[in-house]
């Protein structure tokens, strides 16, 4: 199959967002400008990531002297439900952020997890990053371009959507399921 771009240059939209309770969500990116609309399925631990290195970088260019705000606008922040019907483009492998100085902007790339990034994961690091070369050419890609305020919301709202899951066990830190889990912590009784 032919390689997908799926380019959004000034999106109306560029938002995480979960689907079902949690314990058992499944995680999206959603990119929208007009009628375009591409959703890719992600990792909970991606989009925290994705939220965290978001800020780190900005932090980083608002500390050489980039006009980067320190925080959004509180209006700016979309916290609406996913656009309907959820319908998953691909899944993404490998997801990569970098500032670009000639406009000042954000660009979020996220590339398709391949089956040669599945299967390389049991082969030694040399072969595999020979097939991953190969592999980028063939994976469909979303890249997003972002204004430093909409990559703050971005990041705002992403890191909502991962907090608003189970909470962490206070003593081992696991995620705390409805009917409780075996604790680590506690010589495995039930907390």
């Amino acid at each position: 199959m032919a390689r997908r771009v799926f380019m959004f240059e000034n999106p109306d939209r560029f938002v995480a967002g979960a689907v079902g309770q949690p314990g058992s969500r499944t995680f999206y990116l959603q990119a929208r400008e007009g009628t375009r609309l591409v959703t890719v399925a992600l990792e909970k631990v991606q989009v925290a990531l994705l939220a965290e290195r978001l800020a780190e970088l900005l932090a980083e260019v608002r500390s050489r002297g980039a006009d980067v705000p320190q925080e959004p606008p509180a209006d700016e922040v979309d916290r609406a439900p996913l656009e309907e019907p959820v319908v998953e483009t691909f899944r993404v492998g490998t997801m990569t952020i970098v500032w670009d100085g000639d406009d000042e902007s954000v660009v979020v790339e996220a590339r398709e997890i391949t089956e040669d990034e599945d299967e390389d994961q049991g082969t030694d690091e040399a072969s595999a990053e020979d097939s991953n070369e190969d592999s980028d050419e063939d994976s469909d890609l979303v890249r997003v371009h972002l204004e430093p305020r909409k990559a703050l919301a971005f990041a705002t709202r992403a890191l909502e959507v991962v907090a608003a899951g189970r909470p962490p066990c206070p003593f081992c830190g696991q995620p705390l399921n409805p009917e409780g889990h075996i604790c680590v912590r506690r010589n495995g009784y039930m907390h």
